[in-house]
């Protein structure tokens, strides 16, 4: 009984390092308004279209009253989505299941007053080359 109590602990605990991996953020020093406005900025700044900002904040205090349970996650929360031609036909041409992690999303989020700016984690080899891009922006829109 102790060894699968230890093994169910060692799952939980090993789950929540890996999930804690998936993404990358920094702290933003001022409002959820500029933090979005910096980075847009960042965004545009190297010749983007932002394809889509999904107000998923918005979404979610909405519907917050229609899901039994659910609590309040962010005082506001985007996803700026977008595409770089160059730098997604690399990633595709290197193995074409990458159109898997197109389009490209970095997130604005207040949560309590803590502004966040980050973006998702990509696998090992030919999508760093992405991850290393996003991280660029992001810590341009924190003024790194």
């Amino acid at each position: 009984m102790m060894k699968h109590h230890f093994l169910a602990v060692a799952i939980a605990i090993f789950g929540q390092t890996a999930v804690a991996q998936d993404e990358t953020h920094y702290t933003f020093d001022g409002s959820f308004e500029d933090a979005a406005f910096s980075l847009e900025s960042a965004i545009i700044g190297r010749g983007l279209v932002i394809d889509y900002r999904s107000h998923t904040g918005e979404m979610l205090n909405r519907t917050q009253a229609d899901i039994e349970g659910a609590i309040p996650l962010y005082d506001a929360a985007d996803i700026f989505v977008f595409c770089s031609a160059v730098l997604s036909r690399k990633m595709m041409e290197a193995d074409p299941l990458n159109i898997a992690h197109c389009p490209y999303g970095i997130y604005v989020a207040d949560r309590e007053g803590e502004v966040t700016i980050g973006y998702r984690n990509y696998p090992e080899g030919p999508m760093q080359e992405v991850q290393a891009f996003l991280d660029d922006i992001a810590r341009e829109a924190i003024g790194e």
